[in-house]
């Protein structure tokens, strides 16, 4: 591992320089100086600092834990719960014990009826709003904590790579630093990308979307509205993300003031609109917002005491991409590969999928000296793959906010992946925590579609690629949205990857709630009827969970 110094006694050589100190490069550089890889972790900015990405999912949560034991960094195990994050990093994070989506039309009553929500099982009820100011603050001291050396402030104005030797970069300000290797975390202005040329000049994204965003204080929970009165879903909206979905978009509202020991009183509030039916225009957020509002008014109710606290960012477009995110020396991660949409919290998740994979090849090469572009493959498909999927899903989704029983069917898809996606984790982490074993989260690369939540089920993926092709039918206007939604309920009838006791492919299972008569036919039909490539992992996955819950995780 290099260990050069500068003629001002800094080291100015390093085994890996990260771009950007947020989450992404926060962790991964905790993970690195942990493990005696040299670290340079710069950042343009500083710390604390706003940040969207704040919800998480049961993916999110597992694959902290595995990061956290995988590489023996026990100051991420704390951000692998709730209950964790509030006693060890900060009590100004949300709890998240549902994903609640309420349908409207604008200028029509809401339907009661038109309501979906997926519970967290109470038995991993892990989920966490974070707040993204203490959460990648708490990230970057334990890297300069483990070694990394922080350079905050500080803007990359040109990079040169040698293949043979590795990299150079600059600062605006005449500085050089040398490294072997340079991941860029850094998000849409990534100087690798501008240098090299990588982005696709016109995105291969289907989905369009651009988005407005705040925190506020005031925004009253919407179980209090008149309009949620009639509501059956089986866990209150303000114990979750909320969702109002509604053609052309929707409209995320994560409290951070939703338990007993909060102490934030703010709320995170974004609306993404589609572009080509909303056009972004010169009115300002705030006015923009307002008119929203007046199209919904029951959306507005929750709103009428609500005032910004920090001023509102108003984007273009957001969807862009990559042709290539790994080469000679270098891997694009998280937003400098590319970004879809906030939609289904997959940002966090798939960050850290990137963390996991990238860790372990780092560390090996700090201690062998091969950086070959070989070595670091894997990340290219792995991210494209990623990208691929949740653009899919968004697509589909948005597709879908134009008829509610389309949207009812898309959600199936999505309800899928999240549930038996953290399956394959929890699997995984059960089998390491029994036998110490690191080689079972490298059999996790091994699959046929990377970038998929169920890479080991063909009828999983099978299903997202028949929602995509039928939504991608309607948006042509081919295909009636309740003939696609018709087709996508009835594969989900047919799966072999899901127990029937679930019925969700029924019309009117709209809501979910994994109770435990529910686990208990779950745990027979793993047992009889579930596909090899299953069963054995959702029985696993139950018992790390169930032990989890005995230690008090």
């Amino acid at each position: 591992m290099q260990n050069s110094r500068g003629a001002q006694g800094r080291a100015d050589t390093y085994d890996v320089a990260i771009l950007g100190s947020g989450m992404a490069g926060g962790m991964l550089g905790a993970v690195l100086a942990r493990n005696g890889v040299r670290v340079l972790l710069l950042d343009a900015g500083t710390h604390p600092r706003f940040a969207v990405g704040e919800s998480t999912i049961p993916y999110t949560s597992g694959m902290t834990r595995i990061i956290a034991d995988r590489y023996r960094v026990p100051e991420l195990k704390p951000l692998s719960s709730h209950k964790g994050i509030s006693r060890q990093v900060s009590r100004y994070c949300g709890q998240k014990q549902n994903f609640g989506f309420v349908y409207h039309r604008a200028g029509t009553p809401q339907n009661p009826r038109e309501i979906n929500q997926l519970v967290v099982p109470s038995a991993i009820r892990t989920e966490t709003h974070l707040f993204r100011q203490d959460v990648d603050s708490y990230l970057f001291h334990t890297a300069v904590k483990y070694g990394a050396e922080p350079l905050l402030n500080t803007r990359i104005t040109d990079v040169d790579i040698d293949p043979a030797s590795g990299a150079v970069l600059r600062t605006e300000h005449g500085r050089e630093f040398r490294a072997s290797y340079i991941v860029d975390g850094s998000g849409f202005r990534s100087p690798l990308a501008e240098k090299f040329a990588l982005r696709e000049t016109t995105t291969r994204a289907r989905t369009h979307s651009r988005s407005l965003f705040t925190h506020m204080i005031g925004v009253r929970p919407f179980d209090q509205a008149p309009a949620a009165r009639e509501h059956d879903q089986p866990n209150p909206w303000h114990h979750g993300t909320l969702h109002h979905v509604f053609d052309g978009g929707w409209l995320w509202v994560i409290p951070f003031d939703n338990h007993a020991d909060s102490l934030n009183p703010l709320c995170s509030v974004g609306l993404t609109l589609d572009p080509r039916v909303l056009p972004k225009e010169d009115t300002p957020p705030q006015a923009e917002f307002d008119a929203f509002l007046r199209r919904f008014p029951q959306i507005a109710w929750q709103f009428q005491d609500a005032r910004p606290v920090r001023p509102w960012v108003s984007t273009g477009r957001l969807q862009y991409s990559a042709k290539q995110v790994v080469g000679d020396r270098f891997c694009l991660t998280s937003h400098a590969a590319g970004f879809i949409d906030a939609l289904y919290s997959r940002g966090l998740t798939n960050t850290l999928e990137l963390v996991n994979a990238l860790g372990w090849r780092l560390i090996a090469a700090a201690r062998d000296g091969d950086w070959s572009t070989e070595r670091f493959s894997y990340l290219e498909t792995l991210q494209q793959g990623l990208f691929d999927f949740h653009d899919d899903l968004v697509f589909s989704s948005f597709v879908g906010f134009g008829d509610y029983e389309l949207w009812n069917a898309v959600n199936r898809t999505w309800m899928l992946g999240t549930m038996l996606g953290n399956v394959m984790l929890e699997d995984a982490y059960h089998r390491f925590t029994r036998s110490g074993d690191t080689e079972v989260f490298r059999e996790l690369e091994d699959s046929a579609h990377p970038g998929s939540p169920l890479p080991v089920s063909q009828g999983f993926n099978a299903m997202s690629a028949l929602t995509r092709d039928l939504c991608i039918q309607v948006d042509e206007g081919s295909l009636a949205p309740r003939e696609a939604a018709r087709r996508i309920l009835e594969c989900v009838r047919e799966a072999d990857f899901v127990a029937p006791s679930f019925r969700l492919g029924l019309r009117d299972t709209r809501c979910f709630n994994m109770s435990p008569g529910k686990m208990a036919k779950n745990a027979v039909w793993c047992r009889r009827d579930a596909p090899e490539e299953i069963g054995q992992r959702m029985i696993n996955a139950s018992k790390g969970l169930v032990r989890m819950r005995l230690l008090g995780g």
